[in-house]
């Protein structure tokens, strides 16, 4: 895993300069190539073929390459499309199969990545983001000038002025924790959505798909469902070992972490090592007894680590600063306490139990919402307008529950995200005035439409990128075995009713019964929780309304009143993720304005 950038015009700063500021991502070697006014520039995390010949930028054949990911089929591409390579880096193979295949070889890879191939005799930036976004690519094209890189920072350190804020990117993220789509915080840079490849020639940049998951049902019988997962999770696993250096995981205690945890140790052939995080105080939010008890089952060696409150708020504006722009998540700092110690116990590379929830349901939101669209279907027209004009009056305009209704009874996409926030009604109340956005389509498979969406919101555009920014600032990467791309094409053709059936992650717990104790299986799923809501109330006090209103007087977007309500109901931990989300925007609307 590593950092990258590229460029097209003379820069506000130097190369090596821009360089420097990827550094966490890319400690062990960091390189640049100029070639006329193309720049370019690699930090790199050397997990896969350690010598030099593996750095970067790599160029071969008038073929100039930066590459940040991992492809963990490269061995099989290698043989099964007999690729000659003079190293033994999953690096050079994408420059070879884009020799072979010109642009058509993305399907190929299994991995996480995102990458620039400049070739040099057709002047042509080739630049592509893996299927599901585990890895970042932000660009900015304006007046001929192109510039690519895996951090913001950058762009707005070569552009040489900060652009301005991006408010259709703000509603987004008050929606669905992040900004969605191609948007940025800032107007002017955009990131490069997932599943996309984008060609830049002769100052014209043009943006195409490469791969759409495929809902087409073809397995409806529960034990070749079963099968099916199982032999490919075990391989996808498998992959993901191909290493140079040790391999440890992240184990939260869940069914996900564990049984990936679990796996890997039947695999490997000594103790592998597990990392847990908890908290001193408020132990309500921790999973550590359930991550211990998995570690004395596989044996493996675990590091158990206690967050406390003076930890979370001496690193809290840090973290935030890592992320670079605001992100709901406020599990980004327990998360950089636990890389931080990876980072110092010289583990450079962790298993990772992401995409689970999303491809096998494991909220207890799909099987609500299954209830709210079967109810949706079971009314003709007459009856959607008798109870709209009967119960629109009476109804709580301030709830979810009360907005999933309306939404029911006109017709509109009930189902936004696992991780939506602020209602459009709550958006109402705060903004003076709603930056509006074109949405998604629905599917018309309410069950494909909840696990897509999630894929593709909460997921790829929320978790992965703070999984990704948090462990990439420590140089640790992490990989993600439920997020291969034949294990997600599988969960897609399960037939829906079978795999919701009776509990959150029906198909997986039936898988995970032979590999994990019964205790982990039929707990109750907590997700990656903390006490953030009441440390920083007890820390700060009032000092977090006055950060909100202060930044708000200088944007000039939201309404007061509501501010305040939220605050008020923050401090009796309701509303809580929305009181976060309007205080960490205004930390960083303070910083950057």
């Amino acid at each position: 895993m590593c950092g990258i950038i590229g460029f097209n015009f003379k820069a506000k700063e130097p190369l090596e300069d821009l360089v420097k500021l990827l550094k966490n991502r890319g400690p062990n070697n960091s390189g640049t190539y100029n070639l006329n006014n193309n720049s370019f520039g690699h930090t790199r995390l050397s997990i896969i073929d350690l010598k030099e010949e593996a750095n970067q930028p790599m160029v071969f054949d008038d073929i100039v390459l930066v590459f940040n990911g991992e492809i963990y089929n490269y061995k099989e591409l290698i043989k099964g499309h007999n690729l000659k390579c003079l190293t033994s880096s999953d690096s050079e193979v994408l420059i070879r199969l884009y020799q072979k295949y010109n642009f058509e070889f993305l399907n190929k890879l299994n991995g996480a990545f995102s990458f620039c191939i400049y070739d040099i005799k057709k002047d042509i930036y080739f630049c592509a983001r893996d299927r599901y976004g585990k890895k970042p690519f932000y660009f900015y094209n304006i007046d001929g000038k192109f510039i690519f890189s895996s951090l913001i920072k950058p762009i707005i350190k070569a552009i040489g002025y900060t652009p301005s804020l991006n408010k259709v990117a703000l509603s987004q993220y008050l929606q669905y924790f992040v900004p969605i789509g191609d948007n940025t915080f800032y107007n002017d840079i955009k990131k490069l959505e997932p599943s996309s490849y984008i060609v830049y020639q002769n100052n014209k940049l043009s943006i195409k798909k490469y791969y759409k998951i495929n809902t087409h049902k073809s397995i409806f019988d529960e034990k070749q469902a079963l099968e099916q997962i199982e032999s490919t999770l075990l391989k996808s696993v498998e992959l993901r070992l191909v290493s140079d250096v040790e391999v440890g995981t992240l184990l939260s205690g869940g069914i996900d972490s564990s049984l990936i945890s679990s796996i890997y140790s039947k695999l490997s052939a000594k103790k592998i090592q597990t990392f847990s995080v908890g908290y001193e105080t408020y132990t309500k939010y921790s999973e550590l007894p359930y991550a211990k008890l998995l570690s004395e089952h596989i044996d493996s060696n675990h590091h158990e680590l206690r967050l406390s409150k003076q930890n979370f708020i001496d690193s809290f504006e840090d973290v935030l600063h890592s992320m670079e722009e605001p992100h709901g998540d406020p599990a980004s700092i327990p998360l950089d306490f636990l890389c931080k110690h990876i980072k110092n116990s010289g583990i450079k590379t962790v298993l990772s139990g992401e995409g689970s929830d999303e491809i096998f349901l494991g909220y207890d939101n799909y099987a609500k919402f299954d209830k709210f669209y079967n109810f949706k279907a079971s009314l003709n027209a007459e009856q959607k307008e008798f109870m709209n004009k009967n119960l629109s009056s009476s109804l709580n305009k301030n709830t979810k529950e009360s907005t999933y209704i309306k939404r029911l009874l006109n017709d509109q996409t009930i189902y936004n995200s696992f991780g939506e926030i602020f209602t459009l009604n709550q958006k109402k109340l705060l903004f003076k005035k709603v930056p509006t956005f074109k949405t998604i389509k629905e599917k018309s498979n309410h069950i494909d439409w909840m696990s897509y969406i999630d894929l593709k919101i909460w997921l790829g555009d929320a978790l992965l990128s703070k999984v990704d920014k948090i462990s990439m600032n420590n140089s640790i990467e992490t990989r993600n075995p439920f997020l291969d791309f034949n294990l997600v094409d599988i969960s897609f053709k399960i037939d829906g009713k079978l795999k919701l059936g009776n509990t959150n992650k029906y198909l997986l717990k039936k898988v995970a019964s032979k590999y994990i104790p019964e205790e982990i299986i039929n707990r109750t799923k907590k997700g990656f929780n903390s006490p953030y809501n009441e440390w920083l109330h007890e820390e700060f006090k009032d000092k977090l309304l006055n950060t909100i209103l202060k930044a708000n007087s200088i944007h000039n977007l939201f309404n007061e009143a509501y501010i305040k309500e939220i605050y008020t109901q923050a401090k009796n931990n309701k509303l809580k993720q929305h009181f976060y989300a309007l205080y960490n925007f205004s930390l960083w609307y303070i910083k950057n304005y």
